[in-house]
């Protein structure tokens, strides 16, 4: 095992630096920019962020707080500890939900402009939709933070900020494999093909489990994000291949979603794991029907935008790198108990 990990870890860098050289302006450039740049290394989005001009806000003390549908408990957990923060720094908030509609998004993004928002943090919705919406706040002088989704522009957001897709999506297919013991026949539900995310984990997944021969991924599906539609699919996929032992899914909600359609099944023994380090996801890991999940931290996310953005009406400038990543936290029944609401307590 000690060895194969080092093989992988050897390839990785291989990986990285083909993926880093194959950027283009499409939905994987942002995505292999995360995954090429684990820290605030990034030269470019530096030089920037150092170019632009400095923007002091409207009049208002408002900050807008623009995330998809809080329905989803990670995005909840982004507005929610994005309010808290912006109101204990001295701010009025507004928080709003695009829902995933770019268009809606921009009329979101009129209403922040007409309001003389101080500040717009986002959780965006799509890699190019949303570089004219950044740009029009911008043209009004109010600077936008992004965190969870890049967009495929630097130079434009005054901070990007996601939590580090590649590392946790490698941390957790480790875990994969060692609960699946290195072999037999597995199943992947991926999100949304246009979601820069869905990209990077995949990749990130494939690195680490296709070292191991004897693994074999026998099916991939895009289930979109949806639970509905893991269940659906895995519901097939249990179907078509009757000796599956795995399923590595690219968020928790289709692995809460596998795990029903698992259960259901009357299976015993399919190990899954997830991404987001969502309470649901925990409940599955304590009850045995997942082994791990990779806690994007949410709320140090959302609350570490919000931070710079005062700190950047304040002084001009946030002391960060315009993209920033937040690891993930490698979360299994050992470690299940510390976490919370998106919150890993150490």
């Amino acid at each position: 095992m000690k060895l194969r990990r080092t093989t992988a870890i050897f390839m990785s860098a291989i990986m990285t630096g083909a993926i880093f050289t194959g950027c283009s302006s499409n939905g994987s450039s942002a995505a292999s920019s995360a995954a090429a740049q684990p820290e605030e290394t990034s030269s470019q989005a530096s030089s920037s962020a150092a170019t632009q001009k400095r923007l002091t806000g409207g009049s208002s003390k408002i900050i807008y707080i623009i995330t998809p549908s809080i329905s989803n408990p990670a995005f909840k957990a982004e507005a929610d500890n994005a309010s808290t923060k912006a109101k204990a720094l001295g701010y009025e908030v507004k928080a709003v939900s695009h829902d995933d509609d770019a268009n809606k998004q921009s009329e979101l993004f009129d209403n922040a402009i007409a309001d003389k928002a101080a500040a717009i943090i986002c959780d965006n919705a799509g890699a190019d939709a949303t570089v004219a919406a950044v740009k029009k706040a911008a043209d009004a002088n109010i600077p936008t933070f992004l965190i969870d989704r890049e967009i495929n522009q630097s130079g434009v957001a005054i901070a990007q900020i996601v939590a580090n897709n590649y590392q946790g999506a490698k941390g957790i297919a480790e875990k994969f494999v060692e609960a699946m013991g290195e072999k037999g026949e597995y199943a992947e539900l991926k999100g949304k093909d246009s979601d820069t995310n869905a990209g990077v984990r995949s990749s990130a997944f494939h690195e680490v489990i296709d070292q191991y021969t004897d693994m074999k991924c026998v099916e991939t599906q895009t289930a979109n994000w949806e639970q509905t539609q893991a269940y659906d699919k895995t519901e097939t996929i249990l179907q078509s291949h009757p000796n599956i032992k795995g399923i590595v899914c690219g968020n928790d909600t289709m692995a809460v979603g596998a795990a029903a359609a698992v259960k259901e099944s009357g299976k015993k023994d399919i190990k899954i794991v997830g991404v987001d380090g969502s309470d649901e996801a925990a409940a599955q890991i304590k009850s045995g029907n997942m082994v791990g999940t990779a806690l994007q931290q949410f709320a140090v996310i959302a609350t570490t935008a919000v931070e710079q953005a005062d700190q950047y009406l304040k002084t001009g400038s946030t002391g960060k790198d315009e993209k920033q990543l937040i690891d993930c936290v490698i979360i299994t029944k050992d470690n299940v108990d510390k976490l919370h609401t998106f919150v890993y307590s150490d």
